[in-house]
């Protein structure tokens, strides 16, 4: 007899994703599937830590939410909030 023991895990998704030291295209790669489960989990708000650098991946990053359908709005983080190394995500309403 065949049984199925698949059990789902339950994703917990935090409130940041760290791209820091990674090249663009797997930042990218990550942010697009983060933005995705944090959208699914529920969250309103997240955190996307870039770093400051060379503002290449800042840049990047902001181009790709600026036109993903997941995203409401998103901003450079303020003072405590990691200043230029961060950029604040509003998601989309469900």
């Amino acid at each position: 007899m065949y049984s199925n023991h698949h059990h789902r895990q339950k994703i917990t998704v935090t409130d940041e994703i760290k791209l820091r030291q990674l090249t663009v295209d797997e930042a990218l790669f990550r942010l697009d599937q983060y933005l995705h489960d944090a959208f699914m989990a529920g969250l309103i708000q997240v955190r996307v830590v870039h770093g400051k650098g060379t503002g290449t991946l800042r840049q990047a990053v902001q181009k790709v939410l600026a036109e993903h359908p997941l995203v409401k709005s998103y901003r450079i983080g303020g003072y405590g909030e990691g200043g230029t190394g961060v950029t604040v995500v509003q998601l989309a309403d469900k």
